[in-house]
């Protein structure tokens, strides 16, 4: 069975990490279900968040009465204060019924925290493991240029930052920079938000960097159960692999939105996550609610747009949301007269 070791931390995982964001999407019982097919199938690394809303209390229900050593946990905080840290970390330990956790992160971050300053944010986590409650310190980025100086800080033992198959060489670049700083690496987005829809295509990328442990986000057990069967069937590129990887890496190779949400709300309430990306969902996960009228009316949101900058100010990849949103509602329009093809 695949595993990967996380860096310098002792933690040898199965190479497919549970990434539980999705799981808030489905009621308990079936999240229960599901994290116990993934125990039942080798998988022994969850990731969660405080930001998830229930899924660390699902997490946390599935999870009580198996052994304790037998799998690991991750969690995050968007604290930016010490006391909010301190707050989220006792919070997250009851819902997820656990004394310990494994890997506590910081979520999202548009810096690198460091010791001594004022926020007191790097001195909590430090606290925080001399007590016990966390065993190593991690962080998560979206924005290149702030994941390369996290590295280069050597003060965290991990880096989550997106990782798929349309990665660009500087984001290879810096896997092998975790690897040699032995900082483990944990690739989330491994699907790019959905838009990747070949998951053995996504596995046989992430097999291809032994340093990287996948976060794959799933929901339904046909998911999970696809990438579990990757374990005893290894993908192998073949010739149709090559061609769909060729296609997405020229399609997908400028500024698009991964769905993540971080943009939202909008003050007029556009469903910004996936209206600045209806052009690639329509073409790449065929579905005829993206024409329904009730999209219809939700893509009309975008000539309402303010251009107030709240969701371009949020996005964590820089992108210029209100002008992807512009492109997408034309290239909408266009498909709905015929003159755009699908």
């Amino acid at each position: 069975m695949l595993t990967v070791k996380l860096g310098n931390t002792g933690i040898i995982a199965n190479k497919n990490g549970f990434g539980a964001l999705p799981i808030q999407r489905i009621d308990e019982s079936s999240a229960i279900e599901l994290i116990h097919m993934a125990l039942d199938g080798g998988v022994n690394f969850f990731d969660t968040a405080r930001a998830y809303s229930d899924s660390e209390e699902k997490l946390g229900k599935a999870l009580a009465g198996v052994k304790r050593e037998s799998y690991y946990i991750a969690t995050k905080t968007m604290a930016r204060t010490k006391e909010k840290l301190v707050e989220d970390l006792d919070t997250s330990l009851k819902t997820l019924k656990t004394d310990y956790i494994d890997i506590y992160q910081l979520h999202c971050v548009p810096k690198c925290f460091r010791p001594d300053e004022e926020d007191g944010m790097y001195e909590a986590l430090l606290k925080a493991k001399e007590q016990g409650k966390i065993r190593h310190i991690g962080i998560t980025a979206h924005l290149l240029n702030v994941a390369e100086e996290i590295v280069e800080s050597g003060l965290y033992e991990t880096l989550q930052y997106p990782f798929a198959y349309i990665s660009t060489p500087r984001e290879v670049e810096l896997v092998k920079k975790c690897g040699k700083a032995g900082m483990g690496f944990l690739g989330m987005k491994g699907l790019a938000g959905g838009l990747l829809t070949n998951a053995k295509l996504c596995y046989w990328f992430a097999a291809q960097h032994e340093e990287v442990l996948p976060l794959w986000g799933v929901q339904r057990e046909s998911e999970l159960a696809e990438f579990l069967s990757f374990q005893e069937n290894p993908p192998v590129m073949d010739d149709e692999m090559k061609a769909t990887y060729e296609k997405d890496l020229k399609e997908l190779s400028g500024d698009f939105c991964r769905g993540c949400g971080y943009c939202m709300p909008c003050p007029m309430d556009i469903k910004i996550n996936n209206c600045a990306r209806t052009s690639q969902l329509i073409r790449r996960s065929p579905s005829a609610s993206w024409l329904s009228a009730d999209w219809q009316k939700e893509m009309a949101k975008i000539k309402e747009c303010l251009h107030c900058g709240k969701c371009a100010s949020r996005c964590p990849y820089g992108l210029d949301t209100p002008k992807l949103l512009e492109k997408n509602l034309e290239d909408y329009e266009g498909i709905l007269a015929g003159t755009v093809s699908i």
